[in-house]
Order: structure tokens, then C-alpha cells, then sequence
């Protein structure tokens, strides 16, 4: 499972998705892999890897002859992204409700106390690296594989959305609370509980984020 730590070609893919999402990187712009990889000082297999992310999230299109270019999701595709990962999600919270280990209980409660302190300081960067390990390490608990590699699978598709969306003022405080709802019904074995908070949760991530679009858009 995706740790604390993403990977280089994550960050890449984070880092070319905030630029296309705030308005930094018209659609139609080109996205040379060269070019990429001297601004970032790093090889192009790592950009190679996160422009097939960014495809995959509908935020550029793979032209013949131009290779990468800037393109921008419609609403429907977000939309259905975002339908998809909430079932995902809150299947894996069901499921964790039912199968986590208590060793694995207490963890979760140990990242989202963590987490509490990352969203009172406001450090937006921290807090989303530390939002992907704590949903990652509920599609682990959920003890299905199959079900966690599609989770994950989908997560990296909808991660430029959902990391966008701590741009909206007070989104951290609003995000733990969610959080915090899913922790304590997944603690205490509550599948039906566990299941409705994330969808929820998922819910109003999508809500953050289209606000987050209407005010870079205007």
C-alpha cells in the first residue's frame, strides 16, 4: 500500500496537476517530457510515469505528434470519479469495520490524532500525504486484495481532485472531522456506520473540490 512518502512520479503528477487545476497550464499546452525532467531535475522515466497518471485522470491527452498534452476533465468525468471512489471507499471502511486487527485499530486512531495536529497548523502540503497513507491504510484493513488494489487504483485516478480541494479555506479542520467519524465507527466494528461516514466523507470531498473549481474558473 501507498505510504506517508509518495513516490517521485507522484509528486511530479501533484506537481503538473496543481498547475493545471489553478490555471498555470492552459488547455492545449504541450508537456514536453525533456523539458519536464530538466525543471525538475530528475529522469524522464519518473515523468514518463507521472504524465500516464495525469491521462488517466482526464487532466492531458497522449496526441500523436505532440505527445502529452494539457487537457482539462469534464464535470461528468469527475463526477463519475468521484461516484466510483465513494463506493470503493466506503466498501473498504465496511470492511475494515469488520476485519481490522486491534493492532491496526489503534494505528488508524494513532494517524488521525496526528492528523488533528497537521490540520490545526494548517500545513496543507503534510496533511494530504498524511490523508493518503490514512485512506490507504484503510483499504489495507479492509484484508480483500483485490478490493484494495482497486481502491488504490482509483485513489491515484481522483488524487489531483482530492489533494486540490485542501485549497479551500478551512477544508483541513472539515476534512479531520469527517475523518474522525470514520475512525470511530471503524474502532468499534460499526459496518453500517463505518460505510455511511465515509461515503459521506467522500461526498463532501467532492463538494470541496468543485468549489475549489468555481473560484479558479472565475
Amino acid at each position: 500500500m501507498q505510504s506517508v512518502n509518495p513516490t517521485l512520479a507522484e509528486k511530479l503528477a501533484a506537481a503538473i496537476a496543481d498547475g493545471i487545476l489553478n490555471g498555470n497550464l492552459k488547455p492545449g499546452v504541450r508537456l514536453d517530457e525533456i523539458t519536464l525532467a530538466r525543471q525538475h531535475g530528475v529522469s524522464r522515466t519518473p515523468v514518463r510515469e507521472a504524465l500516464r497518471q495525469l491521462m488517466q485522470s482526464g487532466l492531458i491527452d497522449m496526441r500523436p505528434r505532440k505527445g502529452a498534452v494539457v487537457s482539462k476533465a469534464t464535470p461528468e468525468q469527475i463526477e463519475s470519479l468521484f461516484v466510483a471512489m465513494a463506493e470503493m471507499e466506503a466498501t473498504c471502511a465496511r470492511l475494515a469495520a469488520m476485519s481490522m486487527t486491534p493492532l491496526e485499530r489503534r494505528r488508524l486512531q494513532a494517524r488521525q490524532e496526528a492528523m488533528t495536529v497537521l490540520a490545526a497548523s494548517g500545513d496543507r502540503e503534510a496533511y494530504s500525504d498524511a490523508n493518503v497513507a490514512f485512506h490507504s491504510a484503510i483499504y489495507t484493513g479492509a484484508h480483500n486484495a483485490p478490493v484494495a488494489e482497486f481502491a488504490l487504483a482509483l485513489r491515484r485516478r481522483v488524487g489531483p481532485f482530492r489533494r486540490a480541494q485542501f485549497q479551500v479555506e478551512g477544508r483541513l479542520q472539515r476534512s479531520n472531522q469527517e475523518h474522525d467519524a470514520v475512525v470511530r465507527a471503524i474502532v468499534s466494528g460499526d459496518a453500517a456506520g463505518a460505510h455511511a461516514a465515509m461515503l459521506h466523507h467522500v461526498g463532501l470531498v467532492e463538494d470541496a473540490f468543485e468549489l475549489f473549481a468555481s473560484v479558479n474558473a472565475a
